[in-house]
């Protein structure tokens, strides 16, 4: 084994060990090796472990303890098999277009269970889902109300709210500022009358969506128990009980070296306060509670593996050039969101063993300097034709990332669990 100053070279490889399984020098998903996985579907590839996916699902479930029902976010990963699975682990599906309920439904969601979100729904798309079926709409802006009353058949729908600067929380803010996303707070009684007139719309709950990435559990949980408060307001407002309080999503996952996993033992013992505020104001005496993650539940579970095409050094720097880079994995470039760049981490998967302390840094072959998967990152000596896996790949990756750039191949795409390959893509 490599010696243990070594390998803190690289974050990714203590992360690497607590996700998923090593044996020897490969690092293994589902049950096999990451090479064997590769040598089947080819590279590169999006590798998912299944049980991993799980394992998140169960965690969360059982911190909540009942309090709120899981929706799975399928904008974090809408492969079918993945929506698939969270639904089997009795989860509902979070939309955010016409493409993901066709996705939701084709993996066998039932329509009742599927909310559809988003601050530009077209008029095509709310027709389809109000035909096909939607547990809910979550309307964001006035025009959406007169789009659906001029539909004219009968919807459930809640009121995202924008909630005020004093509760937004993550590494993005979804609301609190000027934005597209919902209806202000301030203007919570003029939205509220608008819905409540419109004789086809039910109003059956809000939707609070304050950030992203949220790892701090006292900031998440103030944020829900501002959405429940906002939820007792609009009742009263609408002099009528609702059914349900969206607190979003924005489960947040440690990327880097200096992030903390989000505590969810901190997040359990806050729920019977959460549940104390939900049964004390009377119109949502019968209401039940969503939380909507999605990179929280996927994004562990995922590798993007490529192999090494060519190896070079400039000027004291050596530079490994993968076979895919920023068309595949967005993300992992810094170009979907970072302000300054930070390292996803990173790992030599059939080379577990080996002293991971040689700098390098990883570039994918597009003709930009944008390319650029990792900086200084330490891995072991590789060669062309040995593999790079970066880590937390599960969400926001392959359909977040512009794939048609340059006109390279698509990766494939993989769920593993139990031994088996269930190919995707």
């Amino acid at each position: 084994m490599a010696d243990p100053v070594n390998r803190a070279a690289s974050h990714g490889y203590a992360l690497a060990e607590s996700l998923f399984e090593v044996r020897g020098d490969d690092l293994c998903v589902g049950g096999l090796a990451v090479r064997s996985i590769v040598s089947q579907v080819g590279s590169p590839a999006y590798i998912y472990d299944g049980r991993q996916m799980r394992r998140a699902y169960r965690r969360l479930a059982g911190a909540l303890g009942g309090f709120a029902s899981i929706y799975y976010s399928a904008k974090a990963n809408p492969a079918e098999p993945v929506i698939r699975l969270f639904l089997d682990e009795g989860a509902g599906v979070e939309i955010a277009s016409l493409g993901e309920y066709r996705a939701a439904i084709a993996a066998g969601a039932a329509p009742d269970w599927i909310l559809f979100a988003g601050p530009g729904k077209r008029r095509q798309e709310l027709e389809a889902v109000i035909e096909g079926g939607i547990g809910e709409v979550h309307i964001e802006g006035m025009d959406e109300i007169e789009r659906i009353r001029s539909i004219g058949r009968p919807v459930r729908a809640s009121i995202r709210i924008n909630p005020v600067p004093a509760v937004q929380v993550g590494a993005m803010r979804m609301g609190g500022k000027a934005t597209a996303f919902g209806f202000d707070e301030e203007e919570l009684e003029a939205a509220v009358a608008a819905v409540t007139t419109a004789s086809n719309i039910k109003l059956v709950g809000i939707h609070v969506y304050g950030g992203t990435q949220i790892l701090d559990a006292a900031a998440l949980v103030g944020g829900w128990r501002h959405a429940i408060e906002l939820a007792g307001r609009v009742a009263r407002m609408a002099g009528r009980p609702l059914s349900t309080v969206d607190l979003g999503g924005g489960l947040g996952i440690p990327y880097y070296s200096s992030d903390r996993p989000l505590d969810l033992d901190a997040v359990a013992a806050a729920i019977p306060d959460l549940t104390a505020l939900m049964g004390s104001e009377p119109l949502l005496a019968g209401a039940r509670a969503i939380v909507e993650p999605g990179r929280f539940l996927a994004g562990e579970a995922g590798l993007y593996v490529s192999e090494i095409n060519a190896v070079k050094q400039s000027r004291g720097v050596r530079f490994l050039v993968l076979e895919g880079g920023m068309n595949h994995h967005l993300a992992a470039s810094g170009n979907l969101g970072q302000v300054i760049k930070r390292n996803y981490p990173v790992v030599a998967p059939a080379h577990m063993a080996a002293a991971a302390d040689l700098p390098a840094t990883v570039v994918g072959p597009l003709c930009t300097p944008l390319d650029t998967l990792a900086r200084d990152t330490g891995l072991p000596d590789l060669r062309a034709g040995d593999l790079v896996a970066v880590l937390q790949s599960g969400a926001y990756g392959l359909t977040a990332s512009p794939v048609n750039f340059l006109s390279h191949p698509q990766p494939a795409e993989v769920l593993v669990e139990d031994g088996r390959i269930h190919l995707i893509r």
